[in-house]
């Protein structure tokens, strides 16, 4: 008699039941409601980040190239004369930036560079995640000529 039941046991097929594969699908959809909104509001600050990492690293390159040229490039030459010697440009002693094209900010678009600049020698910019003028939050504008908060 033992036997038997020592073999019905053995023979029975482990496995959840419907109700706890559904209690374990509300706790960890519970679990994603509460992290995925955090996790998504940092992603816009470190973008934010980044694109002022990448202004500094132009404004490096870009003091670079003034060193040895004698001055910053104009607006119609653009950040293209940290990669590409342009003519007109004595004592180009480039390339000052690794990449062999100009990276776009971390919303996918072109910075913007003017110079002479309205706030300093050049201006160098991105207008955030709705690339418009203006704007708070993932929208605001990183600039040159302020310190990243």
């Amino acid at each position: 008699m033992k036997k038997k039941k020592r073999k019905d046991i053995l023979n029975r097929r482990g496995g959840f039941t419907l109700i706890e594969l559904m209690v374990v699908m509300i706790i960890l959809g519970l679990l994603a409601a509460l992290v995925v909104p955090r996790m998504f509001g940092r992603i816009g600050e470190a973008k934010k980040k980044a694109a002022n990492a990448q202004i500094e690293l132009y404004g490096t390159a870009l003091d670079s190239f003034h060193l040895d040229v004698s001055r910053y490039p104009t607006t119609a030459e653009g950040l293209e004369a940290l990669i590409t010697q342009i003519s007109g440009a004595e004592g180009w002693n480039g390339p000052y930036l690794k990449k062999t094209e100009i990276p776009a900010d971390p919303w996918n678009n072109p910075y913007h560079y003017e110079a002479p600049g309205k706030h300093g020698d050049y201006d160098l910019y991105s207008y955030g995640a709705d690339n418009t003028e203006g704007g708070e939050g993932d929208n605001e504008d990183i600039v040159s000529w302020k310190s990243m908060r």
